[in-house]
């Protein structure tokens, strides 16, 4: 009998995907379920389903951060989402397969056929991480996505500083107070931040030029919102007076 983990926020559609799921055949059991992505994750650290079905669009913790905290990446994950199909192009083609909410019983079918005959080496959440990777590059509400410490970190331009240059080294400071250290120069550090958001102010420095509290005109410097102060280089000046 095959072994499902529900995750989802609403309780409605957890439920309805579980009696579903229990109902439809015998040869598969809902093990557990859950609308808290932090205890779902602590139960998977110790335990390997068969298949887990996880909601995309969560509010506390959405399911590109959840495919990036799972420790054990040992099972096939069945998206289930309120998107539209094409949006999701990329990620059924990596993942095991995707739900479309509201779930049709013949989608569920063929998913659970998939399930029955899926193979560790052919689908894999490492896998799907690549597929969240290209949809977010392609999303109307593109995030920062971060590689560091074998780990993926996706940030929304609000949450970053400024980032600063150390040789071969750049680091992200964040408005919580964290620093994230990039084995990247920042130039392209540059690259990976949005134009429209962030300015090389300094050979030494990128800003977030939503986060500009005061330019000290004299001085050459920029006072964030946070306090700190980022020097202005003579060559940038006009280029950045001309943002403003």
């Amino acid at each position: 009998m095959l072994q499902a983990v529900i995750v989802d926020d609403e309780i409605k559609a957890l439920q309805s995907l579980t009696w579903e799921l229990t109902n439809f055949s015998d040869e598969i059991n809902v093990i557990a379920s859950f609308t808290n992505p932090n205890e779902a994750l602590s139960y998977l650290d110790k335990n390997t389903p068969d298949c887990l079905f996880l909601d995309i669009e969560m509010p506390t913790m959405d399911g590109f951060q959840f495919i990036k905290k799972l420790t054990n990446k040992n099972f096939p994950v069945v998206i289930t989402t309120a998107y539209n199909q094409y949006a999701l192009k990329a990620i059924k083609s990596q993942a095991l397969d995707y739900l479309l909410k509201p779930i049709d019983t013949d989608d569920l079918e063929e998913t659970i056929v998939k399930i029955k005959k899926f193979n560790s080496k052919n689908f894999s959440v490492e896998k799907l991480e690549m597929a969240l990777l290209n949809y977010n590059s392609r999303s109307v509400h593109k995030r920062i996505t971060l590689n560091t410490d074998g780990k993926l970190l996706f940030l929304e331009s609000d949450e970053i500083l400024y980032a600063e240059s150390d040789g071969n080294y750049s680091t992200i400071f964040l408005t919580d107070g964290q620093k994230i250290v990039l084995t990247k120069k920042l130039k392209e550090v540059n690259d990976l931040l949005p134009s429209d958001s962030f300015f090389r102010i300094h050979n030494s420095y990128i800003i977030n030029l939503n986060k500009i509290k005061e330019f000290l005109k004299t001085d050459g410097y920029v006072v964030l919102k946070s306090n700190h102060k980022i020097p202005v280089s003579r060559q940038k000046k006009s280029d950045f007076l001309d943002l403003l």
